[in-house]
């Protein structure tokens, strides 16, 4: 039994998913002629209280275009030091939107109005750039699948306001974020000008994620889709999967969340785990007391069929996902149990 914890985007279509792709309605989505993936973008952009919404191949493609939606090239946007859209989308900011990151250290890959306030600058000084847009991250990856309070985004969006800049919510996870925190998909709507979600994580789908904004804005993302390579043909199938995904597959996170929070209580039992991540959501980051013995515990994992990731700097990540069932849950807290170093 091989029992992959590396991340949530290795799981695999369901039978029942396939079943619902195979009876896709598809058309040419280039020419806006694809049932299925029509159904999806109004769907999703019902679900928000948005007015539209776009379908894209991924969701570092959906945060790319959402930053160009929203900058000039020589401006700045505003993010935390370890987001996805600073450390894992290869640079696109500076190489697709000509704008530099203001990187905040925050909590847990979270920031802070306050911090947003003190990065920003504007035109007054001409040796700095101007601050035009704040990209939040919810869940956070490298935090730790943490979220963020309504209350804080609220006084996000005062600032932004206050200094004229845009906000965009990479919610990759926010399906998680939703679930754990009981909150609805409307209140992250009135909030952000635009958000960006993901169907290939948590709820299990092959591909697929969605830019969610404004009408006008939705329309220039069109544009800008097709300039970055992402305007695709009869989509209806990958849609298919992600309607699925969200009738079926969205209140079954709370499983995901248990278990890891499970995985949590085990790991603070070992000796050998100098410190867990509260666990929020269906990540588990931690760290051992030795870095020297990460390879050890790696090798011990690697002879019972375990895969984790490690994320460097000494801190290793379990998530738990779709295709982690009960059977390997148990397998996996008495490996833990088990293991010595």
């Amino acid at each position: 039994m091989e029992i992959n914890l590396t991340s949530d985007t290795i799981t695999k279509p369901t039978p029942e998913m396939l079943n619902y792709m195979l009876k896709a309605r598809v058309g040419d989505d280039v020419y806006k002629q694809d049932g299925s993936t029509n159904e999806l973008e109004h769907t999703v952009a019902e679900l928000f209280g948005m007015e539209a919404a776009l379908f894209f191949p991924s969701g570092t493609m959906a945060n790319q275009v959402a930053i160009k939606l929203h900058t000039q090239p020589g401006d700045q946007l505003i993010c935390e030091r370890s987001s996805h859209i600073n450390q894992y989308e290869a640079g696109g900011p500076a190489f697709h939107s000509g704008v530099s990151c203001g990187v905040i250290d925050g909590n847990r890959g979270r920031i802070t109005a306050e911090q947003v306030l003190d990065m920003y600058t504007d035109a007054s000084n001409f040796h700095y750039p101007i601050s035009t847009l704040v990209c939040l991250e919810n869940t956070t990856n490298k935090g730790g699948g943490a979220c963020y309070e309504l209350s804080e985004i609220e006084r996000i969006r005062a600032v932004c306001d206050e200094k004229g800049m845009k906000l965009h919510l990479d919610g990759a996870r926010l399906w998680n974020a939703l679930v754990a925190k009981a909150q609805h998909p409307t209140h992250f709507g009135k909030l952000f000008d635009t958000i960006s979600v993901c169907f290939s994580k948590g709820l299990g789908a092959p591909v697929g994620s969605a830019l969610i904004g404004s009408k006008a804005d939705i329309q220039k993302a069109m544009r800008l889709r097709k300039l970055m390579g992402g305007a695709m043909r009869q989509t209806g199938y990958l849609a298919a999967a992600a309607l699925y995904a969200l009738k079926n597959n969205v209140s079954r996170l709370q499983s995901d969340h248990l278990r890891a929070r499970q995985l949590e209580v085990a790991l603070n039992k070992k000796s050998w785990i100098a410190e867990v991540l509260p666990v929020q959501t269906n990540i588990i980051i931690f760290r051992l007391h030795k870095n020297e013995d990460i390879p050890k515990f790696f090798e011990k994992l690697k002879q019972k069929n375990i895969s984790i990731s490690d994320m460097g700097g000494g801190w290793l990540r379990m998530v738990t996902h779709l295709d982690y069932r009960e059977v390997m849950h148990d397998y996996v807290c008495e490996a833990i149990a088990s293991i010595e170093i």
